[in-house]
């Protein structure tokens, strides 16, 4: 079925972890009839939420993997993906984000404004997705919409504008009063599903009336014709509700609703905002990059009738096949057509296209521009572009974040096949995990964003892989880097009878802190043959990846090749691949290396009288405390803290708190090790090394 664009709403819910997004998409696709009975994260009856499919997540009652539904709502169709609040899993809400015109800000309306919220909030700009915000659990001790509206101005830079008050809060907590058509809301019936209107409570008229006229003075700013009917005393319903989509799709201000998700109220407005104030898909503007990099972006139409251009965004390895998530942002797409992958230039054949709802799937003929299917079948990675083949073009890459955290994994012989399995499917699927095979020891090590991200991957190879897989101690993954600028003359020469290798470079290695690794030619007169400048800069390319000091890939650093020399025989790409090598080596010594750590952005939420306590445990790890807040009769507090003084730290937050605290942190920079510290990694380093080479020999 081909979907008129304008009724299509393509939304992301987003919010730091346990802010309540899979509950409050279980009560979407219920009041929408996707569903007919409600089930809760980690529930005493053992069914869990649609949206958390994996065992792990119902267990855990997190969400680990993004997952896709759809519904409909008064004649709107709204795709909806919810993804995990944990940083860990950021990959999830970066790749969703990309794709989606929309979102909701799911925030906690007791803790409000959280570390994960920020992340979210970023991410959300990088795109440029206008979001309406949920003010979640206003039913919970201690809630307070108001001052989360506050902080989302504070902390966010947002121009929230109330689209509703609180009829009492905490346990009292009844409804909501729309301050757009000034009525009282209340969620009759067993799940809330009966909305019924009241006339606002003679109590709360007063604050209703001011609250509406803040929300008329905030949108008048963006619309002439509200202005205009506001001076004239003619103000509806509609117009206001026009105003605000604008201002809303302008990224001017971010609406604020409020509600209940865990005692079903509040959202049923909440879907009428979704419909009324977030972006169709052609209200988004959308441009792809021409595959001639000298070409002007080119603008998408978005018509249903122009050439296919499409996403594959996600890519998930099932007991079907690969199944591929797609955001059709141009054209119509049959099951049966070809389609081409633009970075592999392969032509397939579309064979099964489905509809998710959670793990499950509804078959398809055709979509078009602007919806979020799936199709099987078609071997593809995460976030290529496919067209029919009219177009040759490419959309934007998503921003991947770099790994900060390494587990070496081993099995024994009959697990060798399924580990290379599993480890292929995960690499796959999810960007920001790696693998590598350490060439000196034999070691497979995977690399993530966090103790949790490597845990659930682990836990994965033992129960869908039954691999019985042990680990080592996590590691950080370190950096090596260079402070100082050093030249270097160096002759790579060989003679073995005959032909022999001749090549010689010369030039400087200096610190480059804009960028990771930069090859500058500065040659004249063909001192090196122009064949064997790639050669040169593939020579130090290859020595990037491990430093001398403690094997950690390299960064910041800037070769400049100015002068060197060739013979007529003996020169080849072997060479001066070997001679840049030859040159790396001795100058690295000379240009004061340093080693470099991931640090942490900690956040950590506890009661105030333990406030002490918490800031000692972040000092303990060479922590710099960069701010603490305190609301409510809790603390937060903000730290940049190493992450290889992160590890055990939630058995510390425990012990320390007596169970009432929590954190998340976050990559925030790399920053210089200390001496000790460098010099302790250094030898290390070496006993690693000597030890493999003994296990060789």
């Amino acid at each position: 079925m081909i979907l008129d664009q304008n009724i299509i709403r393509n939304i992301g819910i987003s919010a730091h972890i346990d802010s309540g997004k899979t509950t409050l998409t279980e009560r979407i696709l219920f009041y929408t009839k996707r569903i007919h009975a409600i089930h809760e994260v980690k529930g005493k009856d053992n069914v869990g939420a649609k949206m958390d499919s994996m065992d792990l997540e119902r267990e855990r009652g997190i969400t680990i993997q993004s997952a896709a539904t759809h519904c409909t709502w008064n004649g709107y169709h709204i795709n909806i993906i919810d993804t995990p609040g944990h940083v860990d899993f950021t990959i999830e809400v970066e790749r969703a984000l990309r794709v989606l015109d929309g979102a909701i800000l799911v925030l906690c309306a007791v803790a409000g404004v959280q570390s994960q919220s920020l992340t979210v909030d970023r991410q959300m700009r990088r795109y440029g997705v206008p979001r309406v915000a949920f003010v979640n659990k206003c039913d919970r001790a201690g809630s307070n919409p108001l001052r989360v509206r506050d902080q989302l101005r504070e902390r966010l830079g947002l121009n929230p504008v109330l689209m509703q008050l609180p009829i009492g809060l905490e346990e009292k907590f009844e409804g909501v009063i729309d301050l757009v058509g000034m009525r009282a809301l209340y969620f009759d019936g067993r799940a809330g599903e009966t909305v019924r209107q009241e006339p606002i409570p003679a109590e709360m008229m007063q604050e209703a009336l001011a609250n509406r006229e803040a929300l008329l003075d905030a949108v008048s700013m963006f619309s002439d014709e509200l202005t205009e009917a506001m001076i004239e005393d003619k103000v509806d319903e509609a117009l206001i509700q026009r105003a605000i989509r604008k201002a809303t799709l302008s990224l001017q201000i971010t609406p604020v609703f409020m509600g209940s998700a865990y005692k079903n109220r509040g959202v049923q407005p909440l879907l009428d905002g979704v419909t009324r104030y977030l972006p169709s898909p052609g209200d988004r503007d959308q441009t792809a990059l021409s595959t001639d990099e000298a070409a002007d972006p080119i603008k998408l139409s978005g018509r249903a009738e122009d050439p296919l251009v499409m996403v594959g965004f996600k890519v998930d390895e099932g007991r079907f096949g690969q199944l591929t998530y797609l955001r059709i942002y141009q054209g119509t797409l049959r099951r049966g057509e070809s389609i081409v992958n633009m970075r592999s230039g392969r032509t397939h054949k579309v064979g099964r296209l489905v509809r998710m709802h959670a793990d499950e799937m509804e078959e398809i003929e055709s979509c078009s521009s602007g919806d979020i299917v799936s199709m099987f079948g078609i071997e593809c990675s995460s976030n290529d572009t496919f067209t029919d083949g009219q177009l040759e073009v490419t959309m934007a890459s998503m921003h991947v974040p770099a790994p900060v955290i390494t587990l070496t994994v081993k099995t024994d012989s009959k697990g060798l096949s399924n580990l290379s399995k599993a480890l292929r499917r995960f690499t796959k699927e999810d960007p920001t995990f790696h693998v590598q095979a350490d060439q000196e020891t034999g070691e497979t090590t995977i690399s993530g964003m966090g103790e949790l991200h490597l845990d659930v991957y682990v836990e994965r190879m033992r129960r869908e892989y039954s691999i019985a897989v042990e680990t080592s101690p996590p590691r950080v993954a370190y950096r090596e880097t260079l402070t100082a600028s050093s030249p270097f003359d160096y002759t790579h020469k060989k003679q073995t009878g005959g032909s022999g290798q001749y090549g010689r470079v010369c030039g400087r290695v200096e610190p480059n802190p804009d960028g990771d690794y930069e090859f500058v030619d500065e040659t004249v007169g063909g001192v090196i043959p122009r064949e064997f400048i790639p050669s040169c800069e593939k020579g130090f390319r290859s020595c990037m990846g491990k430093g001398p000091q403690i094997g950690a890939p390299v960064t910041g650093v800037r070769v400049v090749v100015n002068d060197g020399a060739a013979h007529a025989v003996d020169s080849s790409d072997i060479a001066f691949q070997e001679a840049s090598r030859g040159a790396w080596r001795q100058v690295y010594p000379r240009c004061k290396p340093q080693i470099l750590e991931p640090v942490m952005r900690v956040a950590v939420e506890a009661p105030i009288e333990f406030q002490g306590g918490v800031v000692g445990t972040l000092l303990k790890r060479r922590g710099i405390i960069v701010g603490t807040t305190e609301s409510e009769g809790f603390v937060r507090v903000e730290a940049h803290v190493p992450l290889s003084e992160m590890f055990g730290y939630s058995t510390v937050l425990r012990s320390s708190t007596q169970g009432k605290g929590e954190f998340t942190m976050e990559f925030a920079r790399y920053s210089p090790v200390p001496e000790a510290l460098a010099q302790e990694l250094i030898k290390h380093h070496q006993e690693r090394m000597r030890a493999g080479s003994k296990e060789q020999a």
